[in-house]
């Protein structure tokens, strides 16, 4: 996957470098040269000195054909503004911006906007945003084998109950969030694009709901097929 990062402080270093070592391809975007000297040896992206909410620095970053875009400056203006610019210029789907005022990130979760604050796990929660559906839990039993997982629901399911989601001894739907609101109700509920589904999974079967999630179909067996 291609991804940028847009701020070249503790969190967008970090989050650029972790990335990078994971095998995706990232460029990353500051207003200052010297803030790239934050970036290990192992960063192979492109180094922007520009703008996030810049076209053509954008596009030197690869925006047209980007998987995801973070916004972690150290401006709540600048981050927002630039992942509206991603969203409804370049169609990048996965985006998230860092937000200091609570207040401020409430409003935008309510837009559809994915925000995180700044806390001391900031990295791994941008990152959660921006690759939900690539084998990170937010939390596992002693045995490894149930995992708490949120997976970014695709396009193809909006209009679908959210209970097809669910294996019988598997997989269970928990809640899901929807504009930044949780909601446990459901049961009662059809998929929308940009909902968050947090969904508690046997380890041995998160292969198969990923792979059931993007292929837009039930992880449960068809009626009539062969055992």
């Amino acid at each position: 996957m291609h991804l940028i990062v847009v701020g070249c402080g503790r969190v967008g270093a970090g989050l650029a470098t972790t990335l990078t070592g994971e095998g995706h391809t990232v460029d990353i975007i500051d207003r200052s040269e010297r803030a790239f000297r934050r970036l290990g040896p192992e960063f192979t992206g492109q180094r922007i000195v520009g703008s996030g909410f810049d076209r053509d620095d954008l596009e030197r970053a690869g925006a047209k054909g980007a998987d995801a875009l973070a916004a972690v400056t150290s401006g709540d203006n600048t981050n927002i503004l630039t992942v509206r610019i991603a969203r409804e210029n370049y169609q990048i789907s996965r985006v998230v911006a860092r937000i200091y005022d609570p207040r401020r990130a409430e409003i935008y979760q309510r837009l559809g906007i994915p925000t995180v604050a700044t806390v001391t796990w900031t990295i791994d929660q941008v990152r959660r945003h921006l690759l939900p559906d690539q084998g990170v839990s937010d939390w596992a039993d002693a045995s490894g084998h149930l995992l708490l997982v949120d997976r970014l629901l695709p396009e193809k399911w909006a209009g679908r109950s959210l209970t097809e989601l669910g294996v019988p001894g598997e997989v269970n739907v928990v809640a899901v969030s929807r504009a930044g609101v949780p909601r446990l109700d459901v049961d009662e509920l059809l998929g929308q694009e940009g909902d968050v589904v947090h969904l508690a999974v046997l380890r041995e079967s998160l292969a198969s709901l990923d792979a059931s999630l993007n292929a837009g179909r039930s992880p449960l067996p068809q009626q009539g097929s062969a055992p």
